[in-house]
């Protein structure tokens, strides 16, 4: 069975699986989905709890020693596999498999990973897991709905706010659930529950959006200018090398250009989709900048990739931020000397 981090509570409220599996980036939504059904095993009698780390060097066959061997006091036990990203690998892989074809009674097995790829998703211990128990896959909240999640936690806590007021919050937060589930605790703390107004929120809340560089290639894909104009930034205030964000901006542009080069040749869009390995997730938004440039544009993008590089290296001459963020804006659509009259 696979859930989304919010369907958890329900699910346990019905049933408690022999099997977890939660992977994910995103460290409050792991953190929150690993501590309900930790809550709800000790809530029905598993009151022993076992770690087990994997490392280098970790022997695969203490998995399973380890669920061979009785409690002392014949309790139900949680046992917690910690797997730092997300291959097992060959030894692991099989290990899992063997587990999840014959689950323990009176043990639940909680698996907690880092983010899994689509690859990693068809591998058959992955699939023999989720087979046999409940495999939730944490993803990022974006921003187009983190207003939404932001506006559910607070009501969640007695709180309510202002559409103005939310949208303000989410983009003194993006990027970081933690600090926006701070940030609602805080308000809750100072103004008690009810309403909150956007003067409130204004005068309380941090700035901890945290940008990062594939949100700022999105924006730029997404067709949404002054929000990358605004990560680039807060990338620059952060101190990010203008040679990271080249690269990010680089690497989709040469990608986007192999596909559009592709489509030229007569290929269907999902075709080159499917040769690029774009995940299905992302596919929206590689489709809507796809219609945005022709085949000419993408190679002319790559051109001014290629002139910032020699800008970098003192090769060519220009300023370093404001070559990328013409960069951002073409990519974007837009014509660079009308965004600034743009809100």
């Amino acid at each position: 069975m696979k859930l989304k981090p919010d369907q958890i509570q329900g699910h346990l409220q019905r049933n408690l699986a022999p099997i977890y599996l939660v992977g994910g980036d995103e460290p409050l939504q792991v953190q929150e989905t690993v501590d309900a059904i930790r809550a709800r095993a000790r809530e029905v009698g598993f009151t022993e709890r076992e770690v087990l780390n994997v490392d280098k060097g970790f022997d695969w066959d203490s998995l399973l020693q380890s669920t061979q061997t009785q409690s002392l006091f014949g309790d139900k036990r949680l046992l917690e596999l910690r797997l730092p990203g997300s291959k097992p690998g060959d030894q692991g892989g099989r290990a899992l498999r063997s587990y999840a074809e014959n689950p323990v009674t009176d043990t639940v097995l909680l698996i907690i990973c880092g983010k899994l790829d689509s690859a990693s998703t068809r591998t058959k211990w992955l699939q023999s897991l989720e087979h046999a128990g409940v495999f939730i896959q944490v993803w990022p909240v974006d921003a187009d709905r983190l207003p939404q999640w932001i506006q559910q936690r607070m009501r969640s806590r007695g709180l309510q706010s202002s559409r103005d007021a939310v949208k303000l919050l989410a983009d003194k937060v993006e990027g970081n659930l933690l600090a926006a589930s701070q940030e609602i605790e805080k308000l809750l703390l100072l103004y008690g529950s009810g309403h909150v107004d956007e003067e409130a929120i204004a005068a309380s809340v941090a700035d901890s959006a945290r940008f990062n560089l594939f949100g700022l290639v999105d924006s730029s894909l997404n067709g949404k200018p002054v929000r990358m104009s605004r990560m680039l930034s807060g990338l620059q205030g952060e101190g990010v090398e203008p040679t990271l964000i080249l690269w990010a901006f680089s690497r989709e542009i040469r990608a986007l250009s192999e596909m559009a080069y592709g489509m030229s040749q007569g290929k269907r869009v999902e075709t080159v989709l499917a040769e690029k390995r774009v995940w299905d997730r992302r596919k929206p938004l590689i489709k809507n900048a796809l219609k945005r440039h022709p085949l000419s544009g993408w190679c002319s993008l790559l051109q001014r990739c290629s002139h910032i590089d020699r800008v970098i290296k003192g090769l060519a001459t220009g300023m370093v931020w404001d070559e990328l963020l013409q960069l951002g804006m073409i990519l974007s659509g837009e014509n660079f000397l009308e965004v600034g009259n743009r809100s």
